[in-house]
């Protein structure tokens, strides 16, 4: 046979549509932004507990800290080390603020908070200013002067005779903050100096977060300090290295995948035309999927884009049943036989993914939209565009004869044990409801953060004092003003079970920013000048301060009678910012403002839950988070969601099958080798103690969308009767291209990934050989009909 001349065949309108849409494509994927973070596979109708993970996970102050660790070399060394890269960073564009334990570097810090530590400082209220208020602050003040502080409370000490900088230092700093060494924090347990430095850069900004990385690597290497390790972590670095490590294995299977397709297609047909033939409904599904999730969801997340390297597995397929089976029949023989075969196939992998398009999650929502628009992608250009280029399939024979030989022996030996395989299916059927549930998977399956990089994390946050993450006391309110408030009166609860030893402390952002009507009372306390001095003067007689040296005592206080409340964006810039951002969640919206207390155990023992949650029980809008188990609530209600609509595909599938088969004996045909497809593959994994997840059961519908199509090829060779070995060919060449494309998937970094890779490999190899070994049609002919 021989095609239609070139230049006929680009005179049709389809290539150019093709070409015009694919253009468009491209622009806009170019344009799409893609993510990496988890936030995309959470709820979006939460509980509020869920409300106040997910704000936290979405907050961008969060991930602006980077914890800095410089092991190695000797104290001296270590400490040294610390100096200078501070120094270098506080200078960088990327870094906004880094502390390591030297004093000196808050000038301006210390100014906006000394100039209003009357408004700021716990200690201030009505009786502070007495008589005998003046006198005890003022003889407690003295009294440090002789401690480690006494350096740097002397020269405030005629400004600041009641010692407020200090009460608001105190109340500022975690109970358990860092061991400081030479100058510079260090590890309690580790050879380790420490730093911490803010981003500019918000959380969310994954190229900022990236640059500022950068720059403390370089910093460090430019240090030229032999013998010590730079250490490295935070949310920003967890992202940076998922997104780097979810690209780079994107990259990587898509090469890989590209090399194994264009061997496996250059044997089959013994040349290269039809390999670029059948990459392009792969492309038009790839890139429409891209377009649609980043138009229909604004991002597109990273996981999504290398869940659609899957598409080679099933769109890949058209094409080669496409330039197989149409070399016997011709493109308008095969769009009368066997294009109808393959539309069905089309809609109930469309049906069956379906249902996961109008989920309450982003990212599984994300995954329907990408596989229903890039199957329908890969279909129509398999439909207008191939019939249009070759008219007549592809040239060459390769190894497809051979291939088409191979799949009819086994057509012949296969049913013989369809008695031996529905026993093993029953007994896997059995298996599994015998054995523990293999569901257990959690929201970190789907990370590629490493569990050493989580155990640096924990080391540093540990060295640095942080609270417990485990439980956190939350409240919600209207505004900033209201959260502040709610803080603090949450705050009045914990001081007894902090007093009693049942708590070691707690971080709250009232602490650090109290709420404009705490600052208005304690405001509201300060005595007029005439009144001070008068009580001042009583205070100090016979005592180590002259009166007459305290008058600027007296103008500062004056001054901040006047002043107007701090607020949180007048922290904007200042080492505090960042702490206060963690711990004050701005609404955005429409969603309330957050405040949120982090709380320290007792050493040695466990939180106690009871009691907090009694303590708060009567406060609105607080309450008690503890986050492990809410994270395994929240997984555990995505995989009941996933498993309800996969439950909805299936009957969809169901549906569409029994309207056009119309016959309950065709119908079994198709559906047992499917249903056995994937109990087989289900009980392998639950029998390797494989913890399953939302990715496996994404996997199992893939099995079932692309079993769908062989074993409606069979049921299509049963009603003709007979099989040739060409459209037996098409059949097992694509079966090849899908195993070895979702085994190379089974081979990610990338967990997510490499789930749907281990569950669809084997399962896609089981839905051939099963649609073969239940199939009735009959083998009768070496050739196909037209050929013969």
């Amino acid at each position: 046979m021989t095609g239609a001349p070139t230049s006929r065949r680009w005179r049709q309108p389809a290539p150019w549509i093709w070409l015009a849409a694919m253009a468009l494509g491209l622009w806009l994927c170019a344009r799409a932004t893609y993510v990496a973070d988890l936030s995309a596979f959470l709820p979006s109708a939460p509980t509020a507990e869920q409300r106040v993970l997910m704000a936290q996970l979405k907050n961008g102050a969060t991930g602006r800290v980077l914890m800095i660790g410089i092991r190695g070399g000797t104290a001296q060394a270590r400490a040294d080390a610390s100096k200078r890269l501070a120094a270098g960073l506080r200078a960088s564009s990327a870094v906004e603020a880094v502390h390591n334990g030297e004093e000196g570097n808050q000038e301006i810090l210390g100014r906006l908070l000394f100039e209003r530590r009357y408004l700021l400082s716990p200690g201030v209220d009505a009786q502070r200013f007495t008589v005998d208020g003046l006198r005890g602050a003022i003889d407690e003040t003295v009294g440090l002067l002789g401690t480690p502080a006494g350096s740097r409370i002397k020269p405030l000490l005629w400004r600041d005779p009641t010692g407020e900088t200090v009460r608001m230092a105190e109340g500022m700093l975690p109970a358990s903050a860092p061991r400081v060494e030479d100058g510079v924090w260090v590890s309690r347990t580790e050879p380790r100096a420490i730093l911490v430095a803010t981003t500019r850069g918000d959380g969310g900004d994954l190229d900022a977060q990236e640059e500022a990385q950068r720059q403390v690597r370089a910093g460090f290497t430019a240090l030229g300090a032999t013998g010590l390790q730079l250490e490295l972590t935070g949310p920003g670095v967890f992202a940076v290295e998922s997104r780097a490590t979810i690209k780079s294995e994107v990259e990587r299977l898509a090469m890989a995948g590209t090399i194994a397709m264009v061997l496996l297609l250059v044997l089959a047909f013994g040349s290269l035309r039809p390999l670029g033939i059948a990459a392009l409904p792969v492309a038009s599904g790839v890139v429409a999927g891209i377009v649609a999730v980043s138009l229909g969801a604004g991002q597109v997340h990273g996981l999504t884009l290398g869940f659609g390297t899957t598409l080679i597995g099933e769109a890949v397929d058209y094409g080669i049943y496409y330039l197989v089976q149409a070399r016997a029949v011709g493109r308008d023989g095969w769009l009368k036989e066997q294009w109808p075969t393959v539309r069905l196939g089309v809609w109930t992998s469309i049906a069956g993914f379906g249902a996961l398009v109008v989920s309450g999650w982003d990212g599984l929502a994300q995954l329907g939209i990408f596989t229903v628009s890039g199957l329908v992608a890969a279909a129509l250009t398999t439909r207008y565009l191939l019939p249009a280029i070759a008219p007549h399939g592809a040239a060459g024979t390769g190894m497809r004869e051979h291939l088409g030989r191979m799949t009819q022996s086994l057509t012949r030996a296969l049913p013989r044990l369809r008695v031996p395989l529905l026993a093993l299916t029953v007994a896997a059927a059995l298996a599994l409801a015998w054995l523990p549930s293999p569901w257990r998977g959690s929201l970190s399956s789907l990370s590629p953060v490493s569990q050493q990089d989580l155990d640096l994390d924990a080391s540093l946050r540990a060295d640095l004092g942080a609270s417990d993450a485990g439980v956190l006391l939350a409240a919600e309110a209207a505004d900033e003003a209201s959260a502040l408030a709610a803080a603090e009166r949450i705050g009045q609860r914990l001081d007894p079970l902090v007093a009693a030893g049942k708590l070691a402390s707690y971080q709250s952002p009232a602490r650090i920013l109290p709420s404009p009507a705490t600052q208005l009372a304690r405001r509201a306390a300060l005595p007029e000048a005439a009144v001070l001095q008068q009580n001042l003067a009583a205070a100090t007689r016979d005592g180590p301060l002259p009166t007459a040296r305290l008058a600027p005592f007296v103008e500062d206080v004056q001054a901040q009678r006047s002043l107007a409340p701090l607020t949180r964006a007048d922290l904007q810039g200042t080492p505090l910012a960042g702490a206060l951002d963690a711990q004050l969640l701005a609404g955005t919206n429409g969603t309330p403002w957050t405040a949120l207390l982090l709380l320290q155990g007792p050493a040695g023992g466990a939180l106690p839950l009871a009691e907090l949650r009694q303590a708060v029980a009567d406060l609105p809008g607080t309450r008690v988070v503890q986050v492990q188990p809410e994270l395994s609530r929240i997984y555990a209600s995505y995989l009941e969601q996933v498993r309800w609509q996969a439950a909805a595909g299936a009957l969809a599938v169901l549906a569409l099958l029994a309207w056009h088969l119309r016959s309950l004996r065709r119908l079994a045909g198709v559906l047992l080798p499917l249903v056995a497809s994937v109990i087989l593959v289900l009980a392998g994994l639950a029998l390797s103690g494989a913890a399953l997840g939302v990715l496996h059961l994404v996997g199992l519908l893939l099995v079932a969308a692309i079993g769908s199509n062989y074993a409606l090829f069979f049921d299509y060779l049963r009603e003709r009767g007979h099989a040739g070995t060409d459209t037996l060919a098409s059949l097992m060449l694509a079966n090849i291209t899908t195993v070895v494309s979702f085994a190379l998937l089974a081979t990610a970094k990338v967990p997510a990934l490499s789930a749907v890779g281990i569950t669809v490999a084997p399962g896609a190899l089981l839905s051939l050989l099963l649609a073969a070994a239940f199939s009735r049609a009959t083998v009768q002919r070496a050739t196909d009909p037209v050929t013969q």
